[in-house]
């Protein structure tokens, strides 16, 4: 019996210490969860129905940020954390794309909460090269090469963020760079995040974030400036990062805590010596 590619990629991000993956469902696992106070929404049902515009204010009001460009990036960090981090880190760990759809990405609201909980993927499906062992299996779908399995992920991809990202864009009036440019730039950590954490090439993890990244912009994505590697000591495992091409604006919301590490608008020279902070003690790290 061939075993379940989704097994596969929970075992795969089992040691991260960092592994956001949503919730991987079954359709009858989802007619279960949807009694009691959480409104489970389909990711394309939220966009065309019009509850964007309505979440985004309650979020806003119930929790902040007050600035309407942090409160646009955090509305993508609550939603669309979880399917990046799987799509990035499947490929990279496991060798098979997740392949998003806007009616299998559930994004569940709780009323009492006033906030989203972990993203659930139902009945999730895999884009397989010929050589997989999961080939056979019913949940998979066998692509040609490589470039052919990175295009399906990013169409898929793309069909399923496109209509959120244009209903945040018309009601927060955040330009549609800043907004992909945000789920791009998170494309490439979630692959350079596993690698830093195992030891392994950082390089060749951007490489391949950097080729999903190409394949997103092909199906449709805009953005001004992609994300830059940063490495700060080049002779320690963990002593590569990265820089963002797009500002979060988190300290619009945020005035006294500044820049992030990994903003584009702070200095290299106090981002290396953070970073080099970091390495000396752990425990500063944010």
């Amino acid at each position: 019996m061939v075993a379940d590619p989704l097994d596969a990629l929970r075992g795969a991000c089992a040691p991260l210490k960092f592994a956001p993956l949503p919730d991987l469902l079954s359709p009858e696992e989802v007619q279960a969860h949807s009694a009691g106070p959480v409104q489970w929404h389909q990711a394309g049902a939220l966009a065309s129905d019009g509850w964007v515009p309505v979440l985004f204010d309650k979020l806003r009001t119930e929790h902040g940020p007050g600035h309407r460009l942090p409160a646009a990036t955090n509305f993508l960090r609550v939603t669309l954390r979880e399917p990046i981090f799987m799509v990035s880190a499947s490929l990279y760990l496991t060798g098979r794309a997740p392949l998003l759809s806007p009616d299998t990405l559930y994004l569940p609201w709780d009323t009492v909460r006033a906030r989203f909980g972990t993203p659930a993927s139902v009945g999730t499906r895999m884009a397989v090269l010929p050589d997989d062992p999961a080939a056979d299996h019913p949940a998979t779908v066998v692509v040609q090469d490589e470039d052919a399995q990175l295009r399906m992920a990013a169409q898929a991809l793309f069909a399923t963020f496109d209509p959120l990202v244009e209903a945040l864009h018309a009601h927060s009036r955040s330009g549609r760079r800043t907004l992909w440019g945000w789920v791009l730039d998170t494309l490439h950590f979630y692959m350079l995040n596993p690698a830093r954490y195992l030891g392994r090439d950082a390089e060749q993890a951007w490489d391949l974030a950097t080729r999903l990244g190409e394949a997103v912009v092909g199906a449709g994505a805009v953005t001004r400036r992609r994300p830059r590697l940063f490495p700060f000591a080049p002779d320690h495992p963990r002593g590569t990062w990265a820089v963002r091409g797009t500002c979060c604006f988190d300290y619009k919301g945020d005035p006294e805590h500044g820049y992030c590490t990994t903003c584009p608008l702070k200095c290299d020279g106090e981002r290396r010596r953070d970073l080099s902070e970091w390495l000396r003690d752990p425990a500063l790290a944010p």
